[in-house]
Protein backbone atom coordinates (compact mmCIF):
# COMPACT_ATOMS: atom_id res chain seq x y z
CA UNK A 1 0.00 0.00 0.00
CA UNK A 2 1.41 3.40 -0.98
CA UNK A 3 1.58 6.17 1.60
CA UNK A 4 -0.86 9.07 1.23
CA UNK A 5 0.42 11.99 -0.81
CA UNK A 6 1.98 14.75 1.29
CA UNK A 7 0.38 18.14 0.82
CA UNK A 8 2.39 21.28 0.20
CA UNK A 9 1.38 24.83 1.01
CA UNK A 10 0.71 26.83 -2.14
CA UNK A 11 0.61 30.32 -0.63
CA UNK A 12 0.83 32.16 2.69
CA UNK A 13 -0.77 35.52 3.49
CA UNK A 14 -0.68 37.90 6.44
CA UNK A 15 -3.99 39.04 7.81
CA UNK A 16 -4.80 42.68 7.01
CA UNK A 17 -5.22 44.92 10.05
CA UNK A 18 -8.18 47.24 9.45
CA UNK A 19 -7.91 48.94 12.83
CA UNK A 20 -10.99 50.10 14.74
CA UNK A 21 -14.34 50.13 12.94
CA UNK A 22 -17.88 51.17 13.82
CA UNK A 23 -18.59 47.64 15.07
CA UNK A 24 -15.20 46.48 16.41
CA UNK A 25 -12.43 47.85 18.56
CA UNK A 26 -10.10 46.04 16.15
CA UNK A 27 -10.77 44.24 12.88
CA UNK A 28 -8.51 42.07 10.70
CA UNK A 29 -9.30 40.55 7.30
CA UNK A 30 -7.98 37.00 6.96
CA UNK A 31 -9.73 35.79 3.77
CA UNK A 32 -10.60 38.68 1.49
CA UNK A 33 -13.76 38.39 -0.63
CA UNK A 34 -13.66 38.30 -4.43
CA UNK A 35 -10.92 35.71 -5.05
CA UNK A 36 -13.46 32.90 -5.24
CA UNK A 37 -11.53 30.67 -7.66
CA UNK A 38 -8.63 30.36 -5.21
CA UNK A 39 -10.68 30.20 -1.97
CA UNK A 40 -13.76 28.14 -3.05
CA UNK A 41 -15.74 26.96 -1.03
CA UNK A 42 -14.63 29.59 1.52
CA UNK A 43 -15.82 33.14 0.91
CA UNK A 44 -14.57 35.41 3.65
CA UNK A 45 -12.97 35.28 7.10
CA UNK A 46 -12.16 37.96 9.63
CA UNK A 47 -11.05 38.37 13.22
CA UNK A 48 -12.90 40.93 15.32
CA UNK A 49 -12.63 42.43 18.76
CA UNK A 50 -16.35 43.12 19.01
CA UNK A 51 -17.51 45.94 21.26
CA UNK A 52 -20.71 47.96 21.48
CA UNK A 53 -22.79 48.29 19.39
CA UNK A 54 -21.34 45.24 17.60
CA UNK A 55 -23.01 43.80 14.52
CA UNK A 56 -26.60 44.92 15.01
CA UNK A 57 -29.58 43.40 13.19
CA UNK A 58 -28.70 42.48 9.59
CA UNK A 59 -29.80 39.83 7.05
CA UNK A 60 -28.07 36.92 5.27
CA UNK A 61 -29.02 34.52 2.49
CA UNK A 62 -27.31 31.77 0.50
CA UNK A 63 -24.41 30.88 2.81
CA UNK A 64 -23.37 29.64 6.24
CA UNK A 65 -21.40 31.43 8.94
CA UNK A 66 -19.07 29.77 11.44
CA UNK A 67 -18.10 31.92 14.44
CA UNK A 68 -15.40 30.83 16.91
CA UNK A 69 -15.19 32.77 20.17
CA UNK A 70 -11.58 33.17 21.32
CA UNK A 71 -12.26 35.39 24.32
CA UNK A 72 -14.97 37.37 26.08
CA UNK A 73 -18.69 36.76 25.60
CA UNK A 74 -20.65 37.06 22.35
CA UNK A 75 -24.42 37.44 22.38
CA UNK A 76 -26.51 36.18 19.47
CA UNK A 77 -30.14 36.69 18.53
CA UNK A 78 -32.02 35.93 15.32
CA UNK A 79 -35.38 35.98 13.56
CA UNK A 80 -35.79 32.25 14.19
CA UNK A 81 -36.10 32.98 17.91
CA UNK A 82 -32.64 31.73 18.88
CA UNK A 83 -30.79 33.72 21.54
CA UNK A 84 -27.83 33.06 23.77
CA UNK A 85 -24.33 33.92 24.87
CA UNK A 86 -21.20 32.14 23.67
CA UNK A 87 -17.94 32.01 25.63
CA UNK A 88 -14.32 31.09 24.86
CA UNK A 89 -14.03 27.96 22.72
CA UNK A 90 -17.71 27.96 21.77
CA UNK A 91 -18.68 27.89 18.09
CA UNK A 92 -21.82 29.22 16.43
CA UNK A 93 -22.80 27.56 13.14
CA UNK A 94 -25.59 29.38 11.31
CA UNK A 95 -27.20 28.30 8.04
CA UNK A 96 -28.63 31.45 6.48
CA UNK A 97 -30.22 29.47 3.65
CA UNK A 98 -33.37 31.16 2.35
CA UNK A 99 -32.98 34.07 4.74
CA UNK A 100 -32.38 35.11 8.34
CA UNK A 101 -31.99 38.35 10.29
CA UNK A 102 -29.59 38.24 13.23
CA UNK A 103 -27.23 40.22 15.40
CA UNK A 104 -23.92 39.59 17.19
CA UNK A 105 -22.84 41.86 20.01
CA UNK A 106 -20.47 41.76 22.96
CA UNK A 107 -22.46 40.60 25.99
CA UNK A 108 -22.54 42.62 29.21
CA UNK A 109 -20.90 45.63 27.52
CA UNK A 110 -17.59 43.74 27.28
CA UNK A 111 -15.40 42.86 24.30
CA UNK A 112 -15.58 39.56 22.45
CA UNK A 113 -12.67 38.31 20.35
CA UNK A 114 -14.06 36.19 17.51
CA UNK A 115 -13.14 34.67 14.17
CA UNK A 116 -15.96 34.38 11.65
CA UNK A 117 -15.84 32.33 8.44
CA UNK A 118 -18.36 32.52 5.59
CA UNK A 119 -18.99 29.23 3.78
CA UNK A 120 -20.54 29.13 0.33
CA UNK A 121 -23.47 26.86 -0.55
CA UNK A 122 -24.12 25.20 -3.92
CA UNK A 123 -27.02 26.55 -5.98
CA UNK A 124 -29.20 23.56 -5.10
CA UNK A 125 -28.80 24.37 -1.38
CA UNK A 126 -28.92 28.18 -1.42
CA UNK A 127 -32.52 28.34 -0.21
CA UNK A 128 -32.53 25.54 2.36
CA UNK A 129 -34.41 26.23 5.62
CA UNK A 130 -32.46 28.43 8.01
CA UNK A 131 -30.71 26.75 10.91
CA UNK A 132 -28.68 27.54 14.01
CA UNK A 133 -26.31 25.43 16.11
CA UNK A 134 -24.54 26.28 19.37
CA UNK A 135 -21.47 24.03 19.50
CA UNK A 136 -20.21 24.36 23.05
CA UNK A 137 -16.52 23.95 23.81
CA UNK A 138 -16.93 21.01 26.16
CA UNK A 139 -19.00 19.08 23.62
CA UNK A 140 -16.61 19.10 20.67
CA UNK A 141 -15.25 15.74 19.62
CA UNK A 142 -11.58 15.36 20.52
CA UNK A 143 -8.66 13.53 18.93
CA UNK A 144 -5.37 13.37 20.82
CA UNK A 145 -1.82 12.35 20.03
CA UNK A 146 1.45 12.97 21.89
CA UNK A 147 1.62 16.73 22.43
CA UNK A 148 -1.39 17.35 20.17
CA UNK A 149 -5.04 18.16 20.87
CA UNK A 150 -7.47 18.28 17.95
CA UNK A 151 -10.94 19.69 18.69
CA UNK A 152 -13.25 18.58 15.90
CA UNK A 153 -16.03 21.02 15.06
CA UNK A 154 -17.10 19.53 11.73
CA UNK A 155 -16.25 16.38 9.79
CA UNK A 156 -14.03 13.56 11.00
CA UNK A 157 -10.50 13.18 12.32
CA UNK A 158 -9.45 9.70 13.37
CA UNK A 159 -12.38 8.26 15.31
CA UNK A 160 -13.66 11.71 16.32
CA UNK A 161 -16.64 13.21 14.50
CA UNK A 162 -17.59 16.85 14.99
CA UNK A 163 -21.11 17.87 16.06
CA UNK A 164 -21.84 20.35 13.25
CA UNK A 165 -24.60 19.54 10.77
CA UNK A 166 -23.46 20.78 7.35
CA UNK A 167 -25.17 21.78 4.13
CA UNK A 168 -21.83 21.36 2.30
CA UNK A 169 -19.40 18.88 3.84
CA UNK A 170 -16.31 20.50 5.36
CA UNK A 171 -13.70 19.52 7.89
CA UNK A 172 -13.27 22.08 10.67
CA UNK A 173 -10.79 21.59 13.53
CA UNK A 174 -8.80 23.57 16.07
CA UNK A 175 -5.35 22.05 16.58
CA UNK A 176 -3.17 22.81 19.61
CA UNK A 177 0.45 21.60 19.53
CA UNK A 178 3.03 21.61 22.28
CA UNK A 179 6.48 22.96 21.36
CA UNK A 180 8.21 20.68 18.80
CA UNK A 181 5.12 18.45 18.53
CA UNK A 182 4.27 17.03 15.09
CA UNK A 183 0.90 16.16 13.60
CA UNK A 184 -0.38 15.01 10.21
CA UNK A 185 -3.91 15.97 9.29
CA UNK A 186 -5.57 13.64 6.78
CA UNK A 187 -7.31 15.55 3.98
CA UNK A 188 -9.32 14.43 1.00
CA UNK A 189 -7.23 14.91 -2.14
CA UNK A 190 -10.03 16.84 -3.84
CA UNK A 191 -10.40 19.36 -1.00
CA UNK A 192 -8.98 22.83 -0.67
CA UNK A 193 -7.77 23.63 2.84
CA UNK A 194 -6.48 26.56 4.84
CA UNK A 195 -4.69 26.73 8.17
CA UNK A 196 -4.88 29.99 10.11
CA UNK A 197 -2.40 30.36 12.97
CA UNK A 198 -4.14 31.85 16.00
CA UNK A 199 -1.10 31.66 18.30
CA UNK A 200 2.52 30.56 18.17
CA UNK A 201 4.49 29.47 15.14
CA UNK A 202 4.98 26.26 13.21
CA UNK A 203 5.90 24.70 9.90
CA UNK A 204 2.92 23.69 7.77
CA UNK A 205 3.45 21.63 4.64
CA UNK A 206 7.12 22.61 4.68
CA UNK A 207 6.47 26.37 5.02
CA UNK A 208 7.03 28.45 8.17
CA UNK A 209 3.80 30.14 9.29
CA UNK A 210 3.35 32.41 12.30
CA UNK A 211 0.43 33.86 14.25
CA UNK A 212 -1.75 36.06 12.07
CA UNK A 213 -0.90 34.21 8.85
CA UNK A 214 -3.02 31.87 6.73
CA UNK A 215 -1.58 29.01 4.67
CA UNK A 216 -3.48 27.52 1.71
CA UNK A 217 -3.19 24.09 0.10
CA UNK A 218 -5.12 23.44 -3.11
CA UNK A 219 -6.67 20.17 -4.36
CA UNK A 220 -4.03 17.71 -5.55
CA UNK A 221 -5.93 14.65 -6.75
CA UNK A 222 -9.36 13.14 -7.26
CA UNK A 223 -12.10 13.18 -4.66
CA UNK A 224 -11.65 10.36 -2.15
CA UNK A 225 -7.86 10.08 -2.38
CA UNK A 226 -6.26 10.47 1.07
CA UNK A 227 -3.51 13.04 1.50
CA UNK A 228 -1.75 14.43 4.58
CA UNK A 229 -0.79 17.92 5.69
CA UNK A 230 2.09 18.07 8.17
CA UNK A 231 2.19 20.53 11.07
CA UNK A 232 5.33 20.86 13.20
CA UNK A 233 5.33 23.29 16.12
CA UNK A 234 8.30 25.57 16.64
CA UNK A 235 10.88 24.91 19.35
CA UNK A 236 9.71 27.76 21.61
CA UNK A 237 8.14 28.11 25.03
CA UNK A 238 4.55 28.41 23.84
CA UNK A 239 1.94 26.22 22.22
CA UNK A 240 0.85 26.67 18.63
CA UNK A 241 -2.88 26.97 17.94
CA UNK A 242 -4.29 26.56 14.44
CA UNK A 243 -7.75 26.78 12.89
CA UNK A 244 -7.92 24.36 9.93
CA UNK A 245 -10.79 23.99 7.48
CA UNK A 246 -11.03 21.88 4.33
CA UNK A 247 -13.76 21.37 1.75
CA UNK A 248 -14.34 20.45 -1.87
CA UNK A 249 -14.62 23.44 -4.23
CA UNK A 250 -18.18 24.00 -5.41
CA UNK A 251 -17.12 25.34 -8.81
CA UNK A 252 -20.12 27.61 -9.42
CA UNK A 253 -20.37 31.33 -10.14
CA UNK A 254 -20.47 33.56 -7.06
CA UNK A 255 -22.41 36.82 -7.03
CA UNK A 256 -22.20 38.53 -3.65
CA UNK A 257 -23.67 41.84 -2.57
CA UNK A 258 -23.49 42.89 1.06
CA UNK A 259 -24.82 40.05 3.22
CA UNK A 260 -26.22 37.96 0.33
CA UNK A 261 -24.29 35.31 -1.64
CA UNK A 262 -26.05 33.90 -4.70
CA UNK A 263 -25.21 32.71 -8.23
CA UNK A 264 -26.75 35.46 -10.41
CA UNK A 265 -27.47 39.21 -10.13
CA UNK A 266 -31.20 38.46 -10.49
CA UNK A 267 -31.04 36.28 -7.36
CA UNK A 268 -29.44 39.17 -5.44
CA UNK A 269 -32.31 41.47 -6.49
CA UNK A 270 -34.76 38.80 -5.36
CA UNK A 271 -32.98 38.48 -1.99
CA UNK A 272 -33.30 42.22 -1.32
CA UNK A 273 -36.95 42.15 -2.37
CA UNK A 274 -37.73 39.21 -0.09
CA UNK A 275 -35.90 40.82 2.82
CA UNK A 276 -37.63 44.19 2.49
CA UNK A 277 -41.03 42.50 2.17
CA UNK A 278 -40.53 40.67 5.47
CA UNK A 279 -39.74 37.27 3.99
CA UNK A 280 -36.78 36.75 6.35
CA UNK A 281 -38.90 37.11 9.47
CA UNK A 282 -39.07 39.96 11.93
CA UNK A 283 -36.65 41.22 14.54
CA UNK A 284 -37.62 39.73 17.92
CA UNK A 285 -38.67 42.11 20.67
CA UNK A 286 -36.30 40.51 23.17
CA UNK A 287 -33.19 38.38 23.26
CA UNK A 288 -31.82 36.62 26.32
CA UNK A 289 -29.36 39.41 27.19
CA UNK A 290 -30.24 42.86 25.76
CA UNK A 291 -27.19 44.68 24.41
CA UNK A 292 -25.37 46.77 26.97
CA UNK A 293 -26.50 44.84 30.04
Amino acid sequence: MTAPMARRVNRVFDNVDLGPTATSARSALIIAPGDDVRTDPFLLMGEELVNQPGFDWHPHRGMETVTLVLGGALEHGDSMGNAGVLGPGDVQWMTAGRGVVHREVAARAEHARVIQLWLNLPSARKLVPTGYQDLRAGRHAVHTEAGVLVQVISGETGAARGPAVNQWPVLGVVITLDPKAEYRQVLDGGDRAFAYVIAGGLTIGGRPVRAGQIAWTDPVSGQGDPTTLSLVAADVDEQAKVLLFAGRPIGESVVAHGPFVMNTPAEIVEAYRDFHSGGFGGVPRHTRSPAGT
